[in-house]
């Protein structure tokens, strides 16, 4: 029996595993519970790895580990058991995960991703390798949209894939634009990835989600980047399009107003306003192509007005004349023969009372009321308590404050320049061929967008929490499946299916989570591996080296999951002694388990672009095409190092 590569690399690595666990207990004089739980850490991996279910395996062999740890005390392990799934249960932050999924799977179904590629591709037709570029783009707003990077790789794989091997393109090329574009979903929020590193760890998703932003567009950008680049070394592994492949087909309508679909939209739609030979073009056809053609200017117009008004107000602070309690001041203090309340005399101060005879009550004759504390009896209307004088003078001559105004920031400027930059270049090479092009944008890329930025949007600006806005994206998606007629009952059947059945394993797995880690806390797992850790004597930098190696190397036998509920456990409590950000190490975290989908054997995008690619596509190819998008990837890990700005700026922002 001839056994595949891919295999051989799996039993190796379980091979390395076991051979690994069995000489670090034989190199030690004692095996302590320290030892076991590094034993069934490795026992862990090799059964995952053998194809037993993660959530299962971990609450498995947890449990078996735990009854050791607690002295073979099957009520306390049982004890953990249902603590642990209490606690999953009452979760505030997995609530979002369903949610999204949810709008994932109706935004998936309203099937904008063939109306999105196809207007992208058309947008992008002179720009070198604009297949792939558009594929990129695509695979980015949908992935982000979507955040389920099997449907994202398989769609694409059926629509963009066919589509650059006709143009010519090289089969590992498309293929690597194709997994890697696919896989930005569990970058770019909202992201579960995130969701779950944020519950695992104990940091803020809102915070993750300001802060993996422009990662993610970094990430896309380097992509794009890589891919004209080879286009333009390289043109015959990515050929530019054909006129035919770039042609437009204009409506009979608007054919009628125009000789060509290069000639200027502007004056040929103006012109049809009062021509003759246009008789038989409805007038409000041509109203309609105009109101589309002033869209994008009314929006910038709108769109500066309310940013400038927002950026160079400053509203004004309520200023309350409140005297500080305990201050005194000759100005302020009121006056004996006002009828407030007053200290007593302080002639004799306070006195002990006279030893001789013990305590005796006071005579009665004796006692007196304060001076001054027979003005209220007198003079009824005077014994409120009123304002000082002068609070009272200073409150009726100050006039309420009122706004005032600044100067409006740089950055307002920068955007204001580049918008209006690229709304000038809009009307100035508006064809009529662009104008159909923009009306297919309209239908298929602004939705998403809309819907994107609303959801991130609320949650970073602080509007809504991630749950808040992962019900509002449901319902986003939700709405777009009505506009788009894919909402049926058999899809939404489907949706809700689905949505149940990945929030189960996602909720499984922090079950199991949870009691692997405590049965490795418990057996002295984690105080071993930080002493272990701490005796190398690392700086900040050889340290985080040293855990994204570790990661970039779990990634080829494990799933981003696996990886997110074993480890970051053990890696999280190291991280002050080091020194580093837990939200930093997040964003470094969910930067390299890009690889997890991209590095064999384990390479689930491979598999994914396979199960619907032409026979003669192999996986050779595709994960030759791979391996330069996980260099980039790691280039993309070394930037956001050496600039931590990139994911720290956004957060600091917002939330300092």
């Amino acid at each position: 029996m001839k056994i595949r590569k891919e295999l051989w690399f799996g039993l190796s690595f379980m091979a390395l595993v076991i051979i690994g666990a069995a000489t670090l207990l034989l190199s030690v004089e004692k095996i302590t519970n320290g030892h076991l739980g590094l034993l069934m850490l490795s026992l862990v991996v090799t059964a995952i790895m053998l194809g037993f279910p993660t959530a299962f395996t971990l609450m498995g062999m947890g449990m078996i580990f735990t009854w050791l740890a607690y002295n073979r005390d099957t009520t306390k392990t049982l004890d953990l058991m249902v603590q642990a799934a209490f606690k999953t249960m009452a979760s505030d932050v997995l609530i979002a995960i369903p949610l999204f999924v949810f709008m994932g799977y109706l935004v998936e179904r309203a099937n904008l991703i063939e109306k999105l590629f196809k207007s992208l591709h058309l947008a992008m037709a002179r720009i070198p390798g604009s297949l792939a570029v558009a594929t990129l783009v695509t695979c980015a707003i949908f992935a982000t949209a979507t955040g389920i990077v099997g449907a994202v790789v398989t769609l694409m794989g059926l629509l963009a894939l066919p589509a650059m091997l006709r143009a010519g393109y090289s089969v590992p090329l498309a293929a690597g634009a194709i997994t890697a574009g696919g896989c930005l979903g569990i970058l770019i929020p909202p992201s579960v990835l995130l969701i779950v590193y944020g519950a695992t760890a104990g940091v803020s998703v809102v915070q993750l989600y300001a802060g993996a932003f422009f990662p993610g567009l970094m990430l896309t950008g380097l992509y794009i980047l890589y891919v004209i680049l080879v286009a333009k070394i390289k043109p015959q592994w990515a050929p530019p399009l054909s006129a035919a492949d770039r042609a437009v087909t204009l409506p009979p309508l608007t054919q009628q107003l125009t000789t060509g679909t290069d000639k200027y939209a502007l004056t040929g739609l103006f012109s049809a306003l009062k021509g003759k030979r246009n008789a038989d073009v409805p007038l409000g056809h041509i109203l309609r192509q105009l109101a589309i053609v002033v869209l994008p200017g009314l929006l910038f117009l709108l769109a500066v007005v309310t940013s400038y008004q927002a950026v160079t107000t400053v509203n004004a602070e309520a200023v309350y004349d409140i005297q500080q309690i305990g201050s005194s001041s000759s100005s302020s203090a009121p006056s004996a023969d006002t009828g407030g309340l007053q200290e007593p005399p302080q002639e004799d101060g306070l006195k002990e009372p006279v030893a001789e005879g013990g305590l005796q009550e006071p005579p009665s004759g004796d006692v007196k009321e304060p001076p001054g504390a027979e003005a209220p009896a007198a003079a009824p209307a005077a014994a409120s308590v009123a304002e000082p004088p002068a609070a009272t003078a200073a409150s009726a001559d100050k006039p309420p404050a009122a706004a005032s105004t600044r100067d409006a920031p740089t950055w307002w400027w920068v955007c204001f320049a580049i918008f209006g930059a690229l709304v000038a270049l809009f009307y100035l090479f508006l064809s009529f061929a662009r104008l159909e092009i923009f009306k297919m944008l309209l239908t298929s890329f602004f939705p998403l967008m809309v819907l994107i930025i609303s959801v991130l949007g609320s949650i970073v600006m602080g509007l809504a929490t991630p749950t808040e806005a992962a019900a509002m994206g449901a319902l986003g998606g939700f709405i777009l499946a009505i506009a788009y007629k894919r909402l049926t009952l058999s899809v939404l059947q489907e949706s809700v299916f689905l949505t149940a059945k990945t929030s189960a394993m996602v909720c499984w797995l922090f079950v199991g989570s949870a009691i692997f880690s405590a049965a490795f806390a418990l057996l002295g797992g984690q105080e071993l591996v930080e002493t272990w850790v701490l005796s190398m004597n690392l700086s900040k930098t050889q340290f985080l080296v040293m855990s994204q190696a570790i990661i970039f190397v779990l990634g080829w036998p494990l799933e981003w999951t696996e990886i997110i509920v074993i480890f970051m456990p053990i890696f999280i409590p190291l991280l002050d002694n080091f020194g580093v950000d837990p939200l930093f190490f997040g964003l470094l975290v969910a930067l390299n388990l890009q690889t997890a989908f991209l590095s064999p054997p384990v390479a689930m995008a491979a598999f994914y672009l396979k199960g619907v690619a032409p026979k003669h596509v192999t996986l050779n190819q595709i994960f030759l095409g791979m391996l330069p998008f996980m260099g980039i990837q790691i280039l993309a890990i070394v930037l956001l190092y050496q600039f931590p700005a990139i994911g720290l700026w956004l957060p600091q922002l917002l939330y300092k």
